[in-house]
């Protein structure tokens, strides 16, 4: 199920949160992040958002992976990237082999070509 340091969330909780999407996406129609609702209750925010899932055949990167694959796409090394991200060498390596993964390719040379097709491939880049 859930990683361990999740916190237990209650039964009737989960019953109103359902309660309460099934309410504020009933007029909406999905978007990449779509926010439905951001308000504080007696100091805790609460905040709900809609993000969908990428299109058949994309695949979704996170901001610091998009971050790298474009400071690779200039030409930086590992250590460039490091030095400028304020992380290690081991982290941007690790980005890289996610971001590999994911897009499954082996090279940095792939990585790049493939993240350019598909943004070139994306409706709003077409724009």
């Amino acid at each position: 199920m859930g990683r361990s340091d999740e916190p237990v969330v209650d039964p009737a909780v989960r019953a109103l949160v359902r309660q309460l999407v099934a309410l504020l996406t009933a007029t909406k129609e999905p978007g990449q992040v779509e926010h439905l609702l951001d308000v504080e209750v007696n100091g805790v925010r609460c905040r709900c958002q809609r993000v969908t899932a990428p299109a058949a055949g994309q695949t979704a990167l996170s901001p610091r992976e998009q971050e790298i694959v474009r400071m690779v796409a200039k030409g930086h090394t590992n250590r460039a990237i490091a030095d400028v991200l304020g992380i290690s060498t081991w982290t941007v390596s690790t980005y890289l082999r996610r971001i590999f993964a994911k897009l499954q390719v082996n090279s940095r040379a792939a990585m790049v070509a493939g993240v350019l097709d598909a943004e070139n491939q994306s409706p709003v880049a077409r724009s």
